[in-house]
């Protein structure tokens, strides 16, 4: 990508819009649907994940741990920590995610829209290339602690 360029896909259940892709850093901007995940539960190995909302409230699971997120919170994931993300029952939510170090997200986008659309069945084949790992935790839905 070149600077100013940005690429986009819209997922069944909310928008992807990306701003970096790869280097030193990746980033999106992710409007989850009221109600929608912004991505199955997971784990990176290689990066840390970022998140700032811009408007929300967002829900997250950070392992076993849950929390409400509003407008111009952030969130800091390590490398390795389970997560699962989205918005709020009564809400959209939007946000920029960044990945440090970077890596290839607009094609990671394109296959979770393609399996939101049933085109396929899961990212397990490509969550090496992705370094999104595909991980079993409960759902981020169950009552958020404050």
């Amino acid at each position: 990508m070149q600077p100013g360029d940005t690429a986009g896909a819209l997922l069944k259940n909310g928008g992807f819009e990306l701003l970096a892709d790869g280097g030193a850093v990746s980033v999106s901007r992710l409007t989850p649907a009221t109600g929608a995940d912004g991505a199955p539960p997971h784990h990176h190995k290689l990066s840390h994940e970022l998140f700032h909302v811009l408007d929300g409230p967002a829900l997250f699971r950070l392992g076993d741990t849950l929390t409400t997120v509003g407008k111009g919170g952030l969130v800091v994931i390590p490398p390795h920590l389970p997560h699962v993300f989205g918005a709020a029952e009564d809400t959209v939510a939007d946000m920029v995610v960044v990945l440090s170090p970077g890596i290839e997200r607009f094609g990671c986008f394109a296959q979770l829209a393609a399996i939101s659309r049933g085109e396929a069945e899961s990212l397990i084949p490509e969550q090496d290339r992705y370094d999104v790992h595909v991980e079993s935790i409960p759902d981020r839905r169950s009552r958020p602690s404050r």
